[in-house]
C-alpha cells in the first residue's frame, strides 16, 4: 500500500527558509513520478514542482528560482528547500506520487496524481 508521509512545515517570516521532506514507503519509490501541491483556504489544489525519476524538474512559474525540489531514491524520500518565502506561499503543502511520467500538459495538475500524504503546514508571515 503506497504512503506518503510529509514533515517540515512550520512558520516563518517572510524571506525565510524551509525544507519539507516526504517519506514514502510500500512501493519502489525510484520508478515513481513524485510532485508538490499546495492548497491555500478558499483555492484550488497547485502544482508547486515536479521530479521525474532520472531527477529532471519541473517547477510552477511563482516559485522557480525560489524553491528546489530533490529525492534520495536511497531513502525513498521527496524533498522541497523552500528560499526567500514569501505571505503567499502560505498554504497546506501536500507530495504525490503516479507510477509513471505524466503528459507535460499535466506535470502540475493535481487530478494527473494517484496518492497523496496528509500535507504539511507552511505559515509565511510577513
Amino acid at each position: 500500500q503506497v504512503q506518503l508521509v510529509e514533515s517540515g512545515g512550520g512558520s516563518v517570516q517572510t524571506g525565510g527558509s524551509l525544507r519539507l521532506s516526504c517519506a514514502a514507503s510500500g512501493y519502489t519509490y525510484s520508478s515513481y513520478f513524485m510532485a508538490w501541491f499546495r492548497q491555500a483556504p478558499g483555492k484550488e489544489r497547485e502544482g508547486v514542482a515536479a521530479i521525474d525519476t532520472d531527477g529532471t524538474a519541473n517547477y510552477a512559474a511563482s516559485v522557480r528560482g525560489r524553491f528546489t525540489i530533490s529525492q534520495d531514491n536511497a531513502k525513498n524520500t521527496l524533498y522541497l528547500q523552500m528560499n526567500s518565502l514569501k505571505p503567499e506561499d502560505t498554504a497546506m503543502y501536500y507530495c504525490a506520487a503516479r507510477p509513471n511520467r505524466p503528459g507535460w500538459w499535466a506535470l502540475l495538475r493535481a487530478g494527473a496524481y494517484n496518492y497523496w500524504g496528509q500535507g504539511t503546514q507552511v505559515t509565511v508571515s510577513s
